[in-house]
């Protein structure tokens, strides 16, 4: 199949596109490189031996995405596009939501005009809010805590709607848990521009001495050793989750809601733990105080993804912590 994947060139994205080229797909990217860069659709490449076609355009551009549909024969859509950054997203809500929803509503219009109904959505558990008791089930009421996870909850609503005006559509919505790790061959990974936002790449950097110290916000919450717990889920695993998700809406004409993760809790100072242990490294770390907005517990009830998609993770947190390290220590300055 010739598969659109938006957003293709990012951290998810890339390693998707490594799934789906090893088994047999042709590989479509947009991509407006705004948190990715050009390089890291040539390590796809290197991994895979095989051409990617790509376009450097925005999804808000409907001439643009629309030239992309004509010019190829496109079955189906994995969208990644849209701006992530948790902080970011308070601080300029209206980029948030002209970014991920328009750009969502551009694409979906685009879609329907060329008649291709098939998509995978990435989404996050961040749409469970503060309110729900982990394990997180997909039945679950919604709310959110930033304009980041309210677009995710927003395109989630609009892409049940769609199916629910055409039952033509066939559309997987995966609510990912939390990244982390890299491909194996250490070519691609995690790639942060500016102060990540995510542990694992920050634990990376200072590792690498690009950071001084990590900072663990709070540590007096009420888990196992008074740090956050949330599940870890290694990104090929979550790649291959993608395959999963794309064979299943090819076979049925439904919106399913399926979480990925590994169903665990880990906590910071696990993590931490972990890592110096696989990697045979310290990590300094200080206690800073809670974030707002941060929950003490968030891991995913994975039965409907074992259920439905006949998926579930293979790697280890020590597997994740080594390739986090593999990819950052032979990038230390990322692509």
């Amino acid at each position: 199949m010739n598969i659109l994947v938006t957003g293709g060139a990012g951290y998810i994205g890339t390693h998707t596109c490594v799934e789906l080229l090893n088994h047999g797909h042709d590989v479509v990217i947009v991509d407006n490189f705004v948190n990715s860069e050009k390089e890291s659709i040539k390590r796809v490449e290197e991994i895979t031996n095989k051409k990617i076609k790509f376009y450097e355009i925005d999804i808000l551009n409907e001439k643009a995405l629309d030239l992309v549909f004509k010019s190829n024969k496109i079955d189906a859509v994995i969208h990644f596009a849209g701006l992530k950054a948790v902080g970011e997203s308070v601080e300029f809500p209206l980029k948030y939501y002209n970014n991920n929803i328009t750009g969502s509503i551009v694409l979906f219009e685009t879609m329907k005009k060329h008649n291709v109904k098939n998509i995978v959505f990435s989404s996050s558990a961040t749409v469970y809010g503060m309110n729900n008791i982990s394990p997180l089930t997909e039945d679950m009421p919604l709310s959110t805590t930033n304009p980041y996870g309210t677009t995710k909850m927003f395109i989630e609503r609009i892409l049940t709607d769609l199916y629910n005006s055409d039952n033509e559509w066939s559309i997987a919505i995966l609510r990912y848990f939390n990244p982390i790790g890299a491909h194996p061959s250490g070519k691609i990974g995690e790639n942060p521009k500016g102060i990540p936002n995510n542990l694992m790449p920050f634990i990376t950097q200072v590792a690498v001495g690009k950071r001084e110290k990590l900072s663990v916000f709070g540590n007096d919450y009420n888990t196992h050793d008074g740090t956050g717990v949330r599940d870890y889920i290694h990104v090929v695993d979550l790649a291959k989750g993608h395959l999963k998700a794309l064979e299943y809406t090819m076979n049925t004409n439904k919106v399913e809601i399926v979480n990925l993760g590994t169903g665990k809790g880990y906590s910071v100072l696990d993590i931490i733990k972990a890592f110096e242990e696989g990697n045979n490294l310290s990590i300094p770390y200080e206690i800073s105080e809670r974030r707002p907005g941060d929950i003490a517990t968030c891991f995913a009830n994975t039965l409907k993804a074992k259920k439905i998609l006949h998926w579930e993770t293979k790697n280890t947190l020590l597997d994740m912590c080594k390739d986090s390290w593999r990819w950052q220590s032979n990038n230390p300055n990322g692509y």
